[in-house]
């Protein structure tokens, strides 16, 4: 019964940190660390957590998913990326999606076994934190989606790929990096939720074919439906809420908070 808690509350925190510029990767080595709860090393929970995510993100992009798959299609017969606005983007969420591809195909396990610790993460919050700021300003959010190049798309997918580091944050790095080269923030992102649905799709693939090797029994199946199903209802309400937020209020709400957690961090990591 507590491990099917456990993976509800950790369900929660993969929903909730997924989207929002807080890291998923960061809360969650806090969370195991805190809870000591011994599954939330297991390769299919993991996955689950993953698959729930990407539901959220499928079942909210849903529209946008179908209109840049059929302009992608319809570009390998008649490539007209200059004048079809669909088919530009489809292809800059394309080239987005290689930096953090590459990175996370052959070097993501390393990097997230190397950099799994609480000190690492308590910096990674505060550095990208103080960021925030620096971003909220100085970038000039004066560009559009359709204004942005292949250059753009890859400074940002290059930032999806440095956000494999734990507290980074996926959602925080790749809004950052829009900022910089000119997109409002609820622009950025918009993008930025595009661009991670073939890599969390891509991360989800790979961890199933590796979990395939572990046996599941009964009680795992359960803990896993209970995480997978609470990170896709709860993820869908967060990519909801801060699509909605990034509208009207600034970054810096999110960049106290990570300072303020990455400062608790490091004074548990340095005085326990």
């Amino acid at each position: 019964m507590i491990d099917f808690i456990y993976g509800i509350i950790l369900g929660i925190i993969q929903g909730l940190t997924e989207f929002w510029p807080i890291s998923s990767s960061g809360h969650l080595v806090v969370a195991h660390n805190i809870l000591n709860f011994d599954f939330a090393d297991n390769l299919s929970f993991d996955v689950a957590l993953h698959i729930g995510t990407l539901i959220a993100l499928v079942i909210y992009f849903w529209r946008d998913i179908r209109r840049y798959i059929v302009a992608f299609v319809r570009s390998l017969a008649n490539f007209r990326v200059r004048d079809d606005v669909d088919q530009r983007l489809a292809w800059l969420i394309v080239i987005g999606t290689v930096p953090a591809g590459l990175v996370g195909y052959f070097l993501g396990d390393t990097i997230e076994g190397a950099l799994r610790a609480i000190w690492v993460v308590g910096v990674t919050l505060i550095v990208v934190g103080l960021l925030f700021f620096v971003a909220e300003r100085y970038a000039r959010r004066e560009r559009t989606l359709e204004q942005l190049g292949w250059k753009g798309a890859l400074a940002i997918g290059t930032a999806q790929a440095v956000a494999l580091i734990p507290g980074v944050s996926r959602s925080g790095s790749t809004i950052l990096a829009g900022m910089s080269i000119g997109l409002p923030r609820h622009t950025a992102a918009r993008f930025s939720f595009l661009l991670s649905i073939p890599i969390v799709f891509g991360a989800g693939l790979q961890k199933m074919v590796d979990a395939a090797q572990e046996g599941i029994g009964r009680e795992e199946w359960l803990v896993m439906l209970a995480g997978l199903g609470t990170s896709a209802i709860v993820g869908y309400i967060a990519i909801r809420v801060l699509l909605k937020f990034l509208s009207n209020h600034s970054l810096n709400v999110f960049g106290y908070y990570r300072i303020a957690l990455g400062v608790v961090l490091l004074l548990y990591y340095f005085l326990q």
